[in-house]
C-alpha cells in the first residue's frame, strides 16, 4: 500500500485534492465531497473557539499530501487560535515529504507546532489518552485497513480523542475508483470484496494491488459506537460525481448548470442520511463525539506496542 502511494506521488495530490493554489476551491474529483466534509470541520473549529478555547490540537491520521491539514491550520489561526498543535502522518514517505514542502511556509509561524512523520495506523499512537480536540481520517484511509483490524484502529482513534472525530470511507455502493490515481488513467481495474483487495493497471502499463474494504452504513455505525456518539452518519455525492462534465468528452462550457446545480444540492440533503440509500454514495461521512463514560483503562490495556517509524526533516 505504501508503496501504491509512493509512485502515484505528484498525481495523488492532483487527483485527490485537485488545483490546490487556492485552498478553498475544491475543485477536485470530490469537489462536492470535499466542501461539505470542509464545513463540517469548519463547524467544529467555530465550536472548540466558541468555547474560548484558545489551544487546539489536531491529528489528521493518513494525511496524504498535507492538503487537509493545511487548510485546517491556516483557518484555525485565523479565527484566533493561539496555540495550534498539528500532527499528520501517512503510511507513505513519499507523501509525506511532499506534506512537509506543501506546508512548510506555515511551520515558521508563532504559536504553530506542525508534524508530518510517516507511521502505520494499525500500530499505537503516540498521542496521549484524550489529548486530540479534533481528529481527521479522510477518504479511505479505513478502507486500506484489514477488517479484522479495524476494531483496534478504532479504539486507538477513541483513545487519544478528546473531542470528534471526523471520518470518510467508500461504502458498497461507490462508483468506481482506481484510489491512487483518477479513474481516466486505469486500463484495468478489479476489486474483490470477499478478499478485500484490489488491483488497478495504469495506462502507462504500472500495475499495483493493496488491501481495500467497502463499508456498510450500519457496519461503519457499529464501529465506533461506544467510544463516540455518532452524531452524524450519511452518505456524500450520490449525483454530483455522476453528472461533472468530461472533458474528454463534454463540450467546452459544459460545466453543470447552476440551477441544476442547485436542485441536485436540494437531492443529495434528502438522500444523505436515509439508511436504504446512504450504501449507494460515493462517500460515507462519520462525525462522532467522544462519550464522557467510555473507559480509557480498557482502551490502554488492548494498546499495542508502539513501533512508529519518522522520517526526519
Amino acid at each position: 500500500m505504501a508503496k501504491a502511494y509512493d509512485l502515484s506521488g505528484a498525481t495523488y495530490g492532483s487527483y485527490a485534492d485537485g488545483d490546490t493554489s487556492d485552498l478553498f476551491r475544491f475543485s477536485g474529483t470530490h469537489g462536492y465531497a470535499d466542501h461539505h466534509v470542509w464545513a463540517c470541520v469548519m463547524a467544529k473549529l467555530s465550536e472548540i473557539r466558541l468555547s474560548r478555547a484558545t489551544r487546539l490540537s489536531v491529528l489528521d491520521a493518513g494525511c496524504g499530501p498535507g492538503t487537509w491539514l493545511k487548510r485546517l491550520v491556516v483557518t484555525a489561526k485565523e479565527m484566533g487560535f493561539i496555540e495550534i498543535s498539528a500532527r499528520g502522518f501517512d503510511v507513505s514517505a513519499e507523501q509525506i515529504q511532499r506534506a512537509r514542502v506543501n506546508c512548510r511556509d506555515l511551520s515558521s509561524l508563532p504559536g504553530i507546532r506542525l508534524e508530518f512523520s510517516v507511521g502505520d495506523l494499525t500500530e499505537a499512537l503516540p498521542e496521549a489518552d484524550e489529548s486530540i480536540d479534533l481528529t481527521l481520517c479522510l477518504y479511505s484511509v479505513l478502507s486500506h485497513i484489514a477488517p479484522a483490524d479495524l476494531p483496534l484502529v478504532a479504539r486507538e482513534l477513541g483513545r487519544v480523542t478528546r473531542g470528534c472525530l471526523i471520518t470518510t470511507v467508500r461504502p458498497v455502493g461507490s462508483m468506481p475508483s482506481a484510489l491512487v490515481a483518477s479513474i481516466d488513467e486505469v486500463r484495468r481495474l478489479l476489486h474483490d470484496q470477499q478478499r478485500n483487495w484490489c488491483e488497478v493497471e495504469l495506462a502507462d502499463g504500472c500495475l499495483t494491488a493493496f488491501s481495500f474494504h467497502l463499508f456498510s452504513t450500519d457496519e461503519m455505525s457499529s464501529l465506533f459506537e461506544g467510544m463516540f456518539d455518532i452524531e452524524v452518519i450519511e452518505g456524500l455525492d450520490f449525483f454530483h460525481g455522476r453528472f461533472a462534465a468530461d472533458p474528454r468528452w463534454n463540450p467546452k462550457g459544459h460545466d453543470l448548470p447552476h440551477a441544476l446545480a442547485r436542485e441536485l444540492a436540494k437531492l443529495e440533503k434528502s438522500f444523505a442520511a436515509n439508511r436504504e440509500y446512504s450504501d449507494h454514495a460515493n462517500h460515507l461521512l462519520l462525525i462522532g463525539r467522544k462519550l464522557a463514560h467510555a473507559s480509557r483503562s480498557d482502551q490502554r490495556q488492548r494498546q499495542p506496542k508502539l513501533t512508529l517509524h519518522s522520517v526526519s526533516r
